[in-house]
């Protein structure tokens, strides 16, 4: 089958690799209709994530029906529409039960595999989903855009994850640093929270004309976003800020707009050794850090009732649907944050 894989540092191609197979009784093979090109496949393909095998199937965004099953697997079957997390999770296990899916004792993340371990991701025509029965989430039938069930199964979860780490609630201002995809789902989730007002920031004007139709105030970052903070609050801050970046100076920007005693949440990937706020900081501040990788899995409901409720506001922010084929020029400009770019989506069965 036609699949993009990891070749090196900025580097990926289109090539054959083998079909995926049923490999234990739990496990279950989708025929990927749309997969998703995430900013987190962007620390690999940049370098700033190593260890990862050069041949491995990119992406862990994926839309599709289930075309094979094992035999152990008891609530998914073959032709359901699914979508499923970026990890995989059991459902069962202690840190599943509480519901950090994301840290299951057995689970795996799509597209990352290391000295021959791993998965295999799903940019490509079919993925194998290990614990198929805990993973896949069925896809309403009403929600009939494929592309919006995948915002649902990764960005738009964790951009719900955000609020609830910047414990967001009526009446606040809050502010969103970095307006690529998952930041955009973030001013959605933010005021889907009940937040009055929330302020986007960022250098791309394309992104916050979107970020604006979504109802955010538009901050550039060239300009000065604390002073629109301000604007809004009687210059005391924001109550909370979202970041969305992954970078030092994400993380400076967002420290800058919160009030004392305010939420800081990262939701973007941080790969750099030393956290750009002191312990000083936090305590004179008396501010809250809050991080980690998404539960995805225990927010995909959720997400999916709002990818419904809100499809015509999110339709827009999906700008690129292409073939596989399209997969290095796609990464590159992406990668670039060029005008235009924001989510990518790859349809595996269309030509290219």
């Amino acid at each position: 089958m036609k699949a993009v894989v990891f070749q090196g540092v900025e580097q990926v191609a289109v090539t054959e690799v083998a079909d995926p197979r049923l490999e234990t009784p739990h496990d279950a093979v989708v025929e990927v209709d749309t997969a998703g090109l995430c900013g987190s496949d962007l620390h690999p393909y940049f370098g700033r994530e190593t260890g990862i095998d050069v041949g491995t199937v990119m992406g862990h965004e994926f839309v599709g029906r289930i075309v094979a099953v094992g035999g152990e697997v008891r609530t998914r079957a073959p032709g359901d529409r699914v979508v499923a997390p970026f990890t995989t999770s059991c459902g069962t296990c202690p840190p599943c039960r509480s519901g950090l899916t994301a840290r299951c004792d057995r689970g795996q993340l799509f597209g990352w595999r290391e000295r021959g371990e791993g998965l295999h991701g799903a940019q490509a025509r079919r993925v194998r989903v290990p614990l198929a029965d805990g993973t896949l989430v069925p896809v309403p039938d009403a929600l009939d855009d494929d592309a919006l069930a995948l915002l649902a199964g990764d960005i738009l979860s964790t951009a719900l994850f955000g609020t609830e780490l910047a414990r967001v609630g009526p009446g606040q201002v809050v502010a969103v640093v970095g307006c690529g995809p998952v930041g955009l789902m973030a001013v959605r989730a933010a005021l889907h929270r009940g937040a009055t007002t929330v302020v986007a920031v960022d250098r791309v004007a394309s992104r916050l004309a979107l970020a604006e139709g979504l109802g955010a105030r538009p901050a550039p970052l060239d300009d000065d976003p604390r002073a629109v903070v301000a604007a809004f609050t009687d210059g005391r801050g924001a109550h909370a800020a979202i970041e969305a970046v992954g970078s030092p100076q994400a993380t400076r920007t967002a420290a800058d707009l919160v009030r004392p005693g305010g939420f800081l949440a990262a939701v973007g990937v941080h790969t750099e050794p030393h956290l750009a706020l002191s312990p000083g900081e936090l305590y004179d501040r008396n501010l809250t850090y809050g991080a980690g990788r998404c539960p995805a899995r225990r927010f995909l409901p959720e997400a999916l009732e709002l990818a419904h409720r809100d499809a015509s506001l999110l339709t827009p922010l999906i700008t690129h649907r292409v073939p596989l084929d399209a997969a290095p020029e796609a990464y590159r400009a992406f990668g670039a944050r060029e005008e235009g770019w924001g989510k990518v989506v790859f349809l595996p069965g269309a030509g290219g």
